[in-house]
């Protein structure tokens, strides 16, 4: 079985290397697809240094900053024409550690989606700030009541997809770019009836480098749940299937 890791980067100097190494360890054996943004920190130099080594690793380098959704989009496309089995998505930052991917990747075997939460029993947070805490919870609660989604942390970015979940899904349609393409893409993947199941996670916030989310990322999450909440209403998606939990 394939397991490609996507990694998007922007200016993750401190953490790109320890990270693609740390995947690289693992028990489970898995290829990195880094997709860097031209990050002006050099964070995609030392990607291609990183693949340059070790044939386990690809970069994608992309001509500016482009938004997450639209580097996961690139990613997904790599790793399916590689052949990847299973793909999975993480944060470069350590906030979603690599220790856990063993764990999504067994429970895909009878799981579509598997998504790294907070939420659920054993899992949780780490320096996170207050505020922090609070948007997180909001964001959350907020989409789950707009557009019925089974998972417990829908705004989680730690998730491992079957290649057939990403098949059934026309990529190219899907109008998020930003942290909110996260919402969606779960939107999506309810909406085709798969099985979505999620494991605990401790969720450790950055302590290398600058955070991503802005104000700009935050309207955009909203607009982007009150758009698929209008077509929900509207009759065009299915009633949500129930979130497996380990």
């Amino acid at each position: 079985m394939l397991n490609v890791v996507i990694v998007p980067t922007y200016n993750e100097r401190e953490n790109i290397r320890p990270l693609v190494e740390q995947l690289l360890s693992l028990p489970v054996e898995v290829h990195v697809v880094v997709v860097d943004d031209n990050s002006p920190d050099g964070t995609g130099e030392i990607a291609d240094e990183l693949a340059a080594r070790n044939s386990h690793v690809r970069v994608l380098h992309r001509p500016g900053k482009l938004g997450l959704g639209t580097a996961y989009i690139a990613g997904f496309k790599t790793a399916l024409n590689m052949g990847a089995d299973r793909i999975l998505t993480m944060d470069a930052d350590f906030s979603h550690h690599p220790r856990y991917i063993p764990d999504l990747v067994n429970r895909s075997r009878d799981a579509d989606l598997v998504i790294g939460s907070r939420y659920v029993h054993g899992g949780g947070t780490r320096y996170c700030t207050l505020p922090r805490k609070v948007l997180s919870w909001g964001s959350n609660a907020f989409a789950k009541m707009v557009l019925w989604l089974p998972a417990m942390d829908c705004t989680a970015g730690f998730r491992c997809y079957r290649r057939e979940v990403l098949e059934s899904i026309d990529l190219d349609t899907i109008f998020s770019d930003g942290y909110s393409f996260l919402i969606e893409m779960l939107y999506r993947v309810q909406r085709q009836g798969w099985r979505v199941a999620e494991v605990p996670i401790i969720f450790e916030n950055r302590r290398r480098g600058a955070s991503k989310i802005s104000r700009q990322e935050i309207v955009k999450a909203m607009y982007t749940v009150l758009r698929l909440g209008l077509e929900r209403l509207a009759g065009k998606a299915p009633a949500p299937i129930a979130s497996q939990q380990r």
